[in-house]
């Protein structure tokens, strides 16, 4: 049977629904193998989609069929209030450092004297990942725990956020090798520098605080609290050791630290391709050299190349230095990025929300192959704390780090010349004075007509994610302000031909093209253009939960913080930013000369043909098959509100498992409390929608 046509119609179990069921996991299951493991994805994300949501409305029909290791129970459980230590197996060992290829042939001399045999034995030399070290516990192929290292004996147990990760496998795949009944693999979690920098920029439009670095943003990532949060970092992970019960004695059929690499891999673990093995120290060296080279150009980042003996029987024999560090193993560490250059001067620029952000303009110095410049400097108080000044010598870093920044000052070369730095009182582009949130490490100009802030307003305003406005970019919207064509985004739907045709580049081509995108952004729903006004800590994901609560933008101007912080997902900070905004008598004028531009002011909401829960309002908590959010697409559509918390306004509490202390309050207020499949029941079971 083709795992791509559905047969299930929400029908009682038998044969051929169990046979579907299975069919739909193991082509999930395939299909995440395929895309992380071997790199060479077979089917689309929408096909994947669909199997994901037909095994969805399976398993709700028939919660019996839930397995813990099924594709759909990687996210959905109730925020912990703490990480519970566990034991690992066996040691998780941190390694011996080498700093040059004298250090590396010493390493190899002391083990020669414990066991000959390690001159001719060969390396297996890996890439040395900069990301948060972890232990998979499977139990009978199944995930059953993950862990963090800890202290190397005991760890923190991170499950509920390991499971987010959509390449680590719910259950390893059966191969020519049988999985033993209990193991560990020791791996990194670490987060791609691309999606780092996504990520970032998405926090930066959000008004919210950027990572410093991707290791610390993989590590906190791994920590949160509420999976969920964990889910929404784009967290990756690499297998690199096998782990078997000490106390057994099972057995793998793999004798080399590659062949144990080839044994992750057949069972679903993701390993990191660039490895050799060589038959000497000089191989190492060589590609050392060779990924030295390459290592700019890698989407993630490494700090040095781990080698580690080849056949695994001589391990125990070299043993492991103070129970500490293993001796066959040792990472070979790349000296760090640095340099020492004379800061010229703490520049600042203004973001579209007013966020002033100070960067450091350098001496141009070479640092890791690169013409560095610019720096930055994160935060004022970063800036006090590290006591940098204008003219100072200064140690500048670069590895492992997205934008150079600077480390501090050498502070033995002062001369005195130096110029402390103080914080503006006013901004630097408009000079209003300047505002300084409680709670917050940011100044912000609050003044809505600064220059600076229309400007990369502006820029938002037409992104992709926002108003998506093709073939406006920063130099045209530089050229519109200074001409006076555009004094804010709703002068944008008054633009002619005739006024492009001033801006330089353009001809009637290109000036033709840009009316027809201009026109075409009309039509964007709600959540892009509430996303597209630069709201402080409004981002893309906040403005869709908000436009798809409200639908149209009347209800939004017509509710109050209290109403937005009611809508799961919205915090109290993002609450009072927007209800602020919108109280702008100047926000308010701007929303009126977008409706008379005809710019769209509704969120498109699927709605079913009968709106069964029309004027109800319900919560949900708890574990359940389907997701939060689709559970909430469900009682949108058929005209139900959810909100976050439970009130006496609240109808109903959708509980699931681990429901929390809302079930104490809904029964406390005698708020009638409903299982998922007694929802599915308020809306017909047999709705296609459900999973959608």
């Amino acid at each position: 049977m083709d795992p791509r046509t559905s047969v299930f119609d929400g029908g009682t179990i038998g044969p051929e629904l169990l046979l579907r069921v299975e069919e739909l996991r193991r082509a999930l299951e395939d299909a995440s193998y395929e895309y992380y493991v071997l790199d060479a994805p077979t089917i689309t994300d929408a096909e994947y989609d669909r199997l994901l949501r037909e095994l969805r409305q399976v398993e709700t029909a028939h919660p019996e069929l839930v397995t813990p290791d099924s594709p759909t129970q990687r996210v959905g459980v109730e925020p912990s209030t703490q990480f519970a230590k566990v034991a690992h197996l066996a040691p998780m060992y941190s390694l011996g450092n080498a700093f040059s290829a004298a250090e590396l042939r010493a390493w190899e001399e002391r083990n020669a004297r414990i066991a000959s045999e390690v001159r001719t034995a060969g390396y297996s030399a890996e890439l040395k990942i900069d990301g948060t070290a972890v232990s998979l516990r499977y139990q009978d192929g199944v995930l059953v725990r993950g862990a963090t290292r800890g202290n190397g004996s005991i760890g923190e147990d991170i499950t509920a956020n390991i499971r987010t990760l959509r390449d680590v496998p719910l259950r390893l795949r059966p191969g020519d090798s049988p999985v033993p009944a209990l193991l560990e693999i020791r791996g990194e979690v670490y987060m791609p520098l691309s999606g780092f920098r996504a990520m970032n920029e998405r926090r930066a439009e959000a008004g919210e605080p950027v990572f410093a670095n991707p290791r610390n943003a993989a590590s906190g990532a791994l920590r949160q609290l509420d999976p969920r949060a964990t889910a929404e970092r784009p967290l990756r992970f690499f297998g690199f050791q096998l782990q078997l019960d000490p106390a057994g004695n099972a057995q793998v059929a793999a004798r080399t630290q590659e062949e144990v690499l080839q044994l992750l891999a057949e069972w679903g673990i993701p390993t990191n391709p660039n490895r050799v093995v060589c038959r000497s120290l000089d191989d190492v060296l060589t590609f050392i050299d060779r990924v030295a080279e390459t290592r700019p150009h890698l989407d993630y980042a490494i700090d040095g190349v781990v080698l580690k003996v080849q056949p695994l029987h001589l391990w125990p024999e070299l043993g492991v230095v103070g129970e500490r560090d293993p001796r066959w193993a040792v990472a070979y560490k790349y000296p760090p990025d640095l340099a020492v250059t004379r800061l010229v001067a703490i520049d600042l620029n203004v973001g579209r929300t007013g966020s002033l952000n100070p960067f450091a303009r350098l001496e141009p110095v070479e640092i890791g192959g690169a013409t560095v410049k610019l720096a930055t400097l994160h935060n004022f108080e970063d800036i006090a704390r590290k006591d940098l000044r204008a003219g100072d010598w200064v140690l500048v870093k670069r590895a492992g780090e997205v934008i150079p920044q600077v480390v501090g000052p050498v502070a033995e070369r002062r001369t005195g010349a130096e110029l402390p730095f103080t914080p503006p009182a006013a901004c630097p582009a408009c000079g209003t004075p300047v505002e300084h949130p409680p709670g917050e490490v940011m100044l912000y100009c609050p003044n809505g007509s600064c220059p600076a802030r229309i400007y990369w307003g502006l820029v938002h305003f037409v992104s992709q994610g926002a108003m998506d406005i093709r073939g406006l970019g920063e130099r045209t919207a530089q050229q519109l302000l200074d001409r006076g064509l555009v004094r804010d985004f709703a002068d944008l739907y008054a633009l002619t031909t005739a006024d492009l045709m001033q801006l330089e580049g353009f001809g009637d081509v290109s000036s033709r093209n840009l009316v027809n995108a201009i026109e075409a952004s009309r039509a964007r729903p709600l959540s892009r253009l509430l996303f597209a006004l630069g709201v402080r800590h409004v981002g893309e994901h906040a403005a869709q939960l908000l436009a798809r609560q409200f639908g149209n933008l009347d209800a939004l101007l017509a509710a109050s913080a209290e109403d937005f912080a009611s809508v799961h997902g919205i915090g109290q900070t993002t609450a009072a930013a927007l209800a602020a905004f919108l109280a702008e008598p100047r926000n308010r004028e701007l929303l009126e000369r977008l409706q008379a531009a005809d710019v769209n002011r509704e969120e498109p909401v699927e709605r079913a043909e009968q709106s069964t829960l029309q004027g109800l309002t319900f919560v949900i908590t708890g574990t359940h098959a389907l997701s939060r959010k689709e559970l909430t697409a469900l009682i949108e559509r058929h005209g139900g509100r959810v909100t976050g918390s439970v009130s006496r306004t609240t109808d109903y509490l959708v509980a699931g498992e681990n429901p929390g202390s809302k079930l104490d309050r809904a029964r406390e207020l005698g708020v009638k409390t409903i299982n998922e499949r007694e929802l599915l029941a308020l809306v017909g079971a047999s709705d296609e929608g459900a999973g959608a």
